[in-house]
C-alpha cells in the first residue's frame, strides 16, 4: 500500500503545512497528478503523486503542519476506502489545526547535497526527564486546583513547557482570561530548580501586548523560517559593513538609453524595460567574475569557491521574504536578466516558485531604493559570504571639479562574513563594483 509522505521541497525545509487537498478520498489518482498544495518555508508548492491508484486515506487535515517524512495520505487499490483513520476531508475544505502541544517532534533530516549542516557544540545534550510541576512546585494555583476545560496557552508557552516536561494544567496563567503565557511557564521552570512555589507572573510587555484590542497573527512557514535563518545568520556569521556612494548620473542615463532602444525595437509590442536593479545585478555578476574570492561560502573547515555566479534577488512578499536566483548572471544580457527577474518575482508572489529557482545563490542583492530608502544594511543570506544592500537613486548636491552641482547618487552597502573575507578584499570588490556602476557600459559589454 503506497504511502504518501510529507516531502522535502526545499533545502531548508523541515516541516510543511497542507494548504489544500486537490483530491478527495475515493478519487482515482494517476502518477503525476497533483494531490495537494504544501506550504513550505519558501513558497506553496504542488505535491505530485508518485503512484497510481485510489486515494484511500487523508491523514493530515488542511492547515496542519507536520515534519518531513511523516505519512500524510495512502494510495491503494480502493479496498481501504472508509477503513482505518482516513479523515475523508474534501478538497479545499478547511479543518481545525491540531493544538500546538500536539505537534510531533521533528525527525532527523538529511540535508540536500551542498547544504551546510548546523552541528551542535559542546557535546551531546541529554533532554531533561519529564517532571510534573505538581511534584516540584505544588500550589501554583491559589486554590490548589486547575480550571476545568481546555488549557488556554500561547504556542510559545506550550513549546517551553513541553521542552521542560512541565504539566500546563498546574500553571496559573496571567494573560487575558487566564491564558498561560511565556512568563508563566518560565517562572514555573525556574521554580523546579529552586523549590520555590511560583506565583502568577507579573505582567510583562509580552503579556500586556495581548487583549481584545490586539489582533494575534499566527506566523506562516515563510515568516517563521525566514526569521529563524536570519537570526542564525546574525549569530553565526560575524558581519562587517562597507558603504560606497555611487555617482549615478551615467547609470540613470544608460538605463534611459537602453529602454528607449528597447521600445524602438519592440514597435507595437510591449517592450522589455530595464530597471536600475537589473543593471546592479549585471554589475555585481561582472565584479564577482573579476573577484572570485568573494563568490564563496564558509563551512567551518574550509571555504567553497564557486565557479559559477548565481545572484539572488530579494523579493518582498506580503508574508515574508524570498530570494529567487538569476543563474549564471555573468553570462546573461541585461534584457535577459530583466525578463528573468520579473518572471521569478511574479511567481514568487504567487507562491509558485520551484525549489531550483530559489536555492543555490552564491551572492545576493537586496534593493529598497524603490521604497525611498537611502541606505541600509542587509543580513547575509546563508551560506553566502556577502550581500549588497542598494538604496535609492536620488538627486542631491555633489562636488565636481571643485564646484557644487546637482547630480544623481546611490548608496550601496556590502555586508560581509568576516570568516570568509577580510576588509581589504571586500573593499577592493566594492571599489570595482562602484566603478562599474559609475560606468555601466563596461559592465554591460
Amino acid at each position: 500500500m503506497p504511502e504518501v509522505f510529507m516531502p522535502r521541497l526545499s533545502d531548508t525545509m523541515q516541516e510543511g503545512t497542507v494548504s489544500t487537498w486537490t483530491k478527495n478520498v475515493g478519487d482515482r489518482v494517476e502518477k503525476g497528478d497533483v494531490l495537494a498544495e504544501i506550504e513550505t518555508d519558501k513558497a506553496t508548492m504542488e505535491l505530485e503523486a508518485y503512484d497510481s491508484g485510489v486515494l484511500e486515506k487523508i491523514l493530515v487535515d488542511v492547515g496542519k503542519t507536520v515534519p518531513i517524512g511523516e505519512v500524510i495520505a495512502v494510495i491503494g487499490d480502493g479496498s481501504g476506502v472508509g477503513k482505518g483513520s482516513g479523515s475523508g476531508v474534501a478538497a479545499g475544505e478547511a479543518t481545525p489545526a491540531a493544538p500546538a502541544a500536539d505537534v510531533p517532534p521533528e525527525p532527523p533530516v538529511s540535508p540536500m547535497p551542498g547544504t551546510p549542516t548546523a552541528v551542535p557544540t559542546g557535546g551531546a545534550v541529554e533532554p531533561p526527564a519529564p517532571v510534573s510541576v505538581k511534584e516540584a512546585a505544588a500550589g501554583s494555583w491559589a486554590n490548589g486546583t486547575a480550571p476545568a476545560g481546555p488549557i488556554k496557552a500561547s504556542p510559545l508557552a506550550r513549546a517551553i513547557a513541553r521542552d521542560a516536561g512541565l504539566d500546563l494544567s498546574t500553571v496559573r496563567g496571567s494573560g487575558p482570561g487566564g491564558r498561560i503565557v511565556r512568563a508563566d511557564v518560565q517562572a514555573a521552570v525556574a521554580a523546579l530548580g529552586s523549590g520555590v512555589t511560583p506565583a502568577a507572573a507579573a505582567p510583562t510587555p509580552s503579556a500586556i501586548s495581548t487583549g481584545p484590542d490586539v489582533e494575534e497573527l499566527p506566523l506562516n512557514n515563510v515568516r517563521r523560517i525566514t526569521a529563524k535563518r536570519l537570526v542564525e545568520s546574525m549569530q553565526q556569521a560575524p558581519h562587517f559593513y562597507l558603504t560606497s556612494v555611487v555617482d549615478a548620473d551615467e547609470l540613470v542615463a544608460a538605463r534611459a538609453r537602453i529602454n528607449a532602444g528597447l521600445a524602438a525595437v519592440a514597435g507595437d509590442a510591449t517592450p522589455v524595460k530595464v530597471s536600475v536593479n537589473d543593471i546592479v545585478v549585471k554589475a555585481v555578476a561582472s565584479a564577482l567574475r573579476a573577484h572570485p574570492e568573494v563568490n564563496v561560502s564558509y563551512t567551518g573547515e574550509k571555504l567553497l569557491r564557486y565557479r559559477r555566479i548565481h545572484v539572488g534577488v530579494a523579493v518582498a512578499l506580503p508574508d515574508g521574504l524570498i530570494v529567487p536566483v538569476i543563474r549564471d548572471a555573468d553570462t546573461l544580457t541585461i534584457t535577459q536578466i530583466s525578463v528573468q527577474t520579473r518572471e521569478l518575482a511574479a511567481r514568487a508572489r504567487a507562491g509558485k516558485l520551484k525549489p531550483e529557482e530559489f536555492t543555490g545563490s552564491t551572492f545576493s542583492v537586496s534593493n529598497l531604493g524603490m521604497f525611498g530608502v537611502d541606505q541600509f544594511t542587509a543580513v547575509i543570506n546563508p551560506p553566502e559570504a556577502a550581500i549588497l544592500a542598494v538604496g535609492a537613486t536620488k538627486q542631491e548636491p555633489v562636488v565636481r571639479d571643485g564646484a557644487i552641482v546637482v547630480g544623481h547618487t546611490m548608496r550601496v552597502t556590502l555586508s560581509i562574513d568576516h570568516r570568509a573575507l577580510d576588509g581589504a578584499t571586500a573593499a577592493k570588490f566594492l571599489a570595482d563594483l562602484t566603478a562599474l556602476l559609475e560606468n555601466p557600459l563596461a559592465a554591460l559589454a
